[in-house]
């Protein structure tokens, strides 16, 4: 086992590792930017290392920085976290190179998924249902374009081949509005991905996000944890997200995990992963799959008691995955907000200085954030600032906790989304669990543009 581990993030994912470093005896290096300098991990860290201005692009995505800061301190690992680098090939390739164990999967897995297209043709040589869409990314003749469309039948949505985080995604409802799209959309992701190449699928009307997640180790072995619905989101970016998904049978769920694990042994997968689909009319569509931890994997560690982060790190250490498919369980129901510093109907960013802050509690209350009262929220970053979750025998009682969690927390000195939450716990459709992932957007009035 790994002596000490650098942890390549911030935040409170970058609390979140640490803890489970901590609680296996490894020693943790926070890097950290001037911004981040009086953070709790990087208080609580046996070795902290600045590796740059506040600016990500000259500090959590330097990778030289990052490196570097591995060497110096004797590390013998790194955690990517989520965001930044956790899914840049180049970065795991680097790592590697220099003498590195990379905490996640192979650079040549990164490579084959991160990229949509080739991601999408790995997933159906694999056996994994897929949206009707292109045969890999569009080409330049717009004559083609328009068959293709013709073909797939509106409304259709393209996609940037390398793109994520909700940004690169263009509905096109008619003829007349496609080319157009197409090109706007290929402006967007060389600019936000350096990648041109986009692609067109089918768009769904009322579908649900359906997430599956997996643990594959080195030697072959791959099981599922479950699902996760991840439904409720704003212009693709999820709000809430919890585990089971209400109203998924689970003779569907196990047979689209299953397929998801072969997928894992067919393609050498390596760690955590995810797999997400948009379900419609009892039919599972592949749309992605994410070769990191999610901010979500919370829910699938309390309703099956497994320790994600250790277990990318024992797999990551050379080791076998200590269970098998027939020993995951699931228990209960749990639910996660997501706890954003920012205003909860306009979603205006609000960063600042937490004059107060206290943390919900009781029984099946799980709090994962690195604020704490006198903590100044930077700007420079995402909002998020923290995750609630609560954890219940029945989804009821998930729901009932929730609320009561979310009535106990206090925030003094910034706006947060709780309002937001607070209503989605109230809200009839949202509790009879049929929504889908344009409901949140309908409720509030808002494009999903």
């Amino acid at each position: 086992m790994f002596e000490k581990i650098l942890i390549a993030n911030r935040g409170e994912i970058a609390l979140r590792v640490q803890r489970a470093c901590r609680e296996l005896g490894i020693k943790t290096v926070a890097v950290h930017s001037e911004a981040d300098r009086d953070a709790k991990y990087v208080k609580l860290a046996d070795e902290s290392v600045c590796i740059g201005p506040a600016p990500s692009a000259k500090s959590y995505l330097n990778i030289p920085a990052v490196i570097s800061a591995a060497e110096v301190t004797d590390a013998q690992a790194i955690h990517p976290g989520y965001g930044f680098l956790s899914e840049n090939a180049d970065f795991a390739e680097r790592v590697e190179q220099s003498g590195f164990i990379f905490i996640g999967p192979r650079a040549e897995t990164i490579r084959l998924m991160g990229d949509k297209v080739s991601a999408k043709d790995a997933m159906k040589k694999a056996g994994v249902p897929c949206v009707p869409g292109s045969d890999g990314a569009l080409t330049d003749d717009p004559a083609e374009t328009i068959k293709t469309a013709k073909r797939i039948g509106y409304p259709v949505i393209i996609k940037a081949a390398g793109g994520g985080g909700g940004r690169g995604m263009r509905v096109v409802h008619t003829e007349a509005a496609l080319l157009n799209a197409v090109n706007m959309t290929k402006a967007e992701a060389q600019s936000a991905f350096g990648n041109p190449m986009v692609y067109m699928e089918k768009f769904l009307e009322n579908p649900r996000h359906i997430e599956i997640q997996i643990l594959a180790d080195q030697h072959g072995n791959a099981v599922y944890l479950g699902d996760r619905d991840c439904s409720m989101q704003r212009r693709h970016q999820k709000i809430i997200e919890e585990a089971p998904s209400p109203l998924l049978p689970a003779r569907l769920r196990d047979k689209i995990g299953e397929r998801c694990a072969e997928a894992c042994r067919k393609i050498g997968y390596r760690g955590a992963g995810t797999f997400e689909f948009l379900y419609e009319n009892g039919e599972f569509y592949f749309i992605e799959m994410n070769t990191r931890l999610q901010v979500e994997h919370t829910v699938t560690e309390m309703i099956t008691g497994i320790d994600l982060v250790q277990q990318q790190i024992f797999v990551a250490a050379g080791e076998k995955l200590p269970f098998r498919q027939r020993d995951i369980v699931l228990n209960g129901h749990a639910i996660e907000c997501r706890i954003n510093a920012e205003d909860p109907y306009t979603f205006v960013p609000s960063p600042g200085f937490i004059n107060r802050f206290h943390m919900p509690g009781g029984p099946g209350v799980r709090m994962d954030t690195h604020v704490y009262g006198g903590y100044t929220v930077p700007p420079h970053y995402d909002s998020m600032i923290g995750k609630l979750i609560t954890h219940g025998a029945t989804r009821e009682q998930a729901i009932a906790r929730m609320r009561v969690a979310l009535s106990e927390m206090y925030v003094e000195g910034i706006k947060t989304n709780t309002p937001l939450h607070a209503d989605l716990m109230a809200d009839l459709a949202f509790q009879q669990g049929g929504t889908s992932i344009h409901y949140l957007e309908q409720k509030l009035g808002i494009s999903s543009k």
